[in-house]
């Protein structure tokens, strides 16, 4: 019996099984990457949409005439929490790479001053409120900068000014 033929067989079957497993392990890990990338812009854009909203919800509070400090600052302290923005928040922290996190964060924290501005009293549009509106404007602005570098999308041809639209006009951010 001549075995050549029967091991060439063998041979390309197994070559061709290889191949296949290959190019079917490549493929997953593509897949893999690709549902990543629609995780972190799904996760991004919920944590803008937050921000936003957030900022628009504290600043119309805090411009509402209140029968007392206090009832101003239980309604902005209930806005902050029931925002979603702890959720969105801790999404960031599971899921973003550890400049977003550290860019979110700082956002996080700059609405936190906002609203306990808002909460202590100081006066929509006064100058320590303008100063953490351009604090914000500034943060936001460098993490969507750090959110597109991760998406591997380019830098915005022409970029809003965060200081002037995200204070001036809050429903523009």
């Amino acid at each position: 019996m001549d075995w050549l033929p029967l091991l060439s067989t063998l041979a390309g079957a197994a070559i061709g099984i290889g191949a296949t497993l290959i190019a079917d392990r490549n493929r997953w890990k593509h897949e893999d990457v690709k549902e990543a990338l629609r995780l972190r812009l799904d996760i991004y854009t919920q944590y803008t949409t937050t921000v936003k909203t957030l900022g628009e919800t504290l600043r119309a509070l805090a411009e509402r005439e209140y029968p007392s400090d206090g009832e101003r600052a239980l309604a902005l302290r209930e806005a902050f929490r029931d925002s979603g923005m702890g959720t969105a928040s801790e999404r960031m922290w599971l899921i973003a790479p550890e400049p977003v996190v550290k860019a979110s964060n700082s956002v996080f924290h700059c609405l936190r001053r906002i609203c306990d501005g808002y909460a202590d009293g100081s006066a929509v549009s006064s100058p320590e409120d303008r100063a953490r509106w351009e604090a914000r404007g500034k943060a936001a602005a460098r993490m969507r900068k750090l959110m597109r570098e991760d998406l591997g999308v380019g830098p915005l041809a022409e970029r809003h000014s965060p200081l002037a639209d995200d204070y001036d006009a809050p429903a523009a951010q």
